[in-house]
C-alpha cells in the first residue's frame, strides 16, 4: 500500500474490526434513533399546532434536514482527517453526535415552550447531521488504512455493518417501550429513555476509539512530511473525475438505503399495513444485512470490487417496482421478501465493498477529504428522495409508480458511474498492491 506492506497482525487487525463496528454502531444509533422517534412521537410532542397529517411530514422533514448538513461535516473532518489524524477526527465527531443525541431527552416540548421546541430540535437534527458526516470517511479509513491489501474489502465491510446495526438498536428499544408502557406514560417520558442511553453508548464508544491505534499509512505520510495544507482544494483539483463518478456510483445505495429502511414503513402503513408486520419485515432483511455485508466485502476482495457493486446496483433497480407493487397491492405476507432483496442483498452488494471501493480511489494526503466528499455529497442527492417523496406520492395519486421511477433512475446512474470508476481491488488493478489506484503512484 503505497509502497509500503501492511504489517499488522492478524489478532490486532481483528481487534481494530471490532472496535471500529462498535464506534460506528455508537455513533449511526445517535444518528436513526431520531428517525424512530419522528415517526412515533415527535408529530405528537414538537409539532402539536398543525394537523396529524403535516405534524408527521414536519417530524421527517427535520429528521432529513441532517441529510443538508452531512456534506459540510464531511468536507470539514475529512480535512481535519487528512491534517491531524483520522482518529482525532473520530473522537470529536462521536462527542457531537453522542451530546446532541443527549440532549434531545432533557428537552421541553412545544407544550412547555412553543415554538421553540420544534426549532431546538431542527438545530439539534443539523448537529447529528454534521458530525455523522465527518464520521464516515474517517471510519473507513482508520480500518482499511490498517487492513492487509487482500482482505481490505472484508474489513471496510465492518464499519459498515455500523449503519444497520445501530438502525436496528432504536427499533428494538422503543418497540420494548411500546409494548410495556402505556401510550400516556410512553408520551410522557418512556421515549425520552432511548435518548438518555446514547450516553452510555458514548461513553463506551469514546474508550474504544481513543484505544484505537492511528493509521499506519498517516503515521508515515507525516513521517515524510508528505501531508497537503489544503486536501480538500487539491482532491477537487487532481482527481475532478473520481469525484464526480464516485458521487454518482454512492445515489443507488443511499437511495436504497432511505426507500426500504425509511420511506416505505410510511407508504406501508398509509396503505392500511399494520406497523408491526412492517417493524417485523425490516428487522428480518437489516439483521440479515449485518451477515451479507462482510460476505459482499469478502466477494470483492476475491473478484473485484466494481463486479459486486454493479450487482447490487442492479438487484435494487430490479426489486423496486416489485417491492412497492406488494405493498401497493396490501400482499403483506410477502413484503419482507421483497425487502431481503432490496436491503439484505442490493444495498449490501453496494455498502460491503464501498468502504474498500471508495478508499481506494485516493492517495492518503487527500483520502480523508476524498472519501468524505464522495460519501456525503452522494448521499445528500440521493437521500433528496426523502423530500420528494411525499410530492411524487402525492402527483402519482397515492400510487408508488413515481418514486419508483426515481429511485430506478438513480440505480441507473450508479450503475453507468460504477462501470467508469477503475477497478481498485490490488489483485485486480493494474496498479498492484497499491491502496489509491493510479493516483496514489504519484502521492
Amino acid at each position: 500500500m503505497e509502497g509500503q506492506q501492511n504489517t499488522t497482525s492478524p489478532a490486532m487487525m481483528r481487534r481494530i474490526a471490532i472496535a471500529s463496528c462498535i464506534g460506528t454502531t455508537v455513533e449511526w444509533y445517535d444518528f436513526f434513533i431520531y428517525a424512530t422517534a419522528s415517526a412515533l412521537v415527535f408529530n405528537k410532542l414538537f409539532f402539536t399546532s398543525i394537523d396529524p397529517l403535516a405534524g408527521s411530514l414536519a417530524a421527517l422533514g427535520t429528521y432529513a434536514a441532517g441529510f443538508f448538513t452531512r456534506p459540510l461535516g464531511g468536507l470539514l473532518f475529512g480535512a481535519i482527517g487528512d491534517r491531524y489524524g483520522r482518529k482525532q477526527a473520530l473522537v470529536i465527531t462521536l462527542l457531537i453526535v453522542g451530546i446532541a443525541t443527549f440532549v434531545i431527552g432533557l428537552m421541553p416540548t412545544y407544550a412547555e415552550i412553543g415554538i421553540w421546541a420544534p426549532l431546538a430540535l431542527l438545530f439539534i437534527r443539523l448537529l447529528h447531521g454534521f458530525g455523522i458526516g465527518g464520521e464516515q470517511g474517517n471510519a473507513i479509513l482508520i480500518m482499511c488504512e490498517h487492513a492487509p491489501s487482500r482482505a481490505r474489502g472484508f474489513f471496510g465491510s465492518w464499519v459498515q455493518i455500523g449503519a444497520p446495526a445501530g438502525f436496528v438498536l432504536p427499533l428494538g428499544i422503543f418497540a420494548l417501550l411500546t409494548s410495556t408502557l402505556s401510550e400516556e406514560a410512553f408520551l410522557s417520558w418512556g421515549w425520552r429513555i432511548p435518548f438518555l442511553l446514547s450516553i452510555l453508548l458514548v461513553g463506551i464508544g469514546m474508550y474504544i476509539r481513543l484505544q484505537l491505534t492511528e493509521s499506519p499509512l498517516f503515521l508515515e505520510m507525516r513521517k515524510r512530511r508528505a501531508e497537503d495544507a489544503h486536501p480538500l482544494v487539491e482532491v477537487v483539483r487532481s482527481q475532478p473525475r473520481e469525484l464526480i463518478l464516485g458521487c454518482g456510483s454512492k445515489l443507488a445505495e443511499s437511495i436504497a438505503f432511505t426507500s426500504f429502511a425509511v420511506l416505505i414503513a410510511a407508504y406501508a402503513t398509509s396503505r392500511g399495513i399494520d406497523r408491526p408486520t412492517m417493524t417485523t419485515a425490516m428487522l428480518i432483511a437489516i439483521l440479515l444485512e449485518l451477515v451479507t455485508l462482510p460476505l459482499f466485502g469478502a466477494l470483492s476482495d476475491r473478484i473485484g470490487r466494481k463486479s459486486v457493486y454493479l450487482f447490487g446496483a442492479a438487484v435494487v433497480l430490479v426489486a423496486t417496482f416489485p417491492v412497492f407493487g406488494l405493498v401497493y397491492a396490501r400482499m403483506d405476507g410477502l413484503v419482507w421478501l421483497g425487502l431481503i432483496a432490496a436491503l439484505a442483498i442490493g444495498h449490501s452488494a453496494m455498502y460491503g465493498p464501498q468502504a474498500a471501493f471508495y478508499s481506494e480511489l485516493f492517495p492518503t494526503k487527500v483520502r480523508a477529504s476524498g472519501v468524505s466528499f464522495v460519501q456525503q455529497i452522494g448521499a445528500l442527492i440521493g437521500s433528496a428522495g426523502t423530500l420528494a417523496a411525499g410530492w411524487l406520492l402525492e402527483i402519482g395519486d397515492g400510487t408508488p409508480w413515481y418514486l419508483c421511477a426515481y429511485i430506478a433512475l438513480g440505480c441507473v446512474i450508479t450503475l453507468l458511474c460504477a462501470r467508469a470508476l477503475p477497478e481498485t481491488a490490488p489483485r485486480l488493478s493494474r496498479t498492484g498492491d497499491l491502496i489509491g489506484g493510479p493516483a496514489a503512484a504519484h502521492s
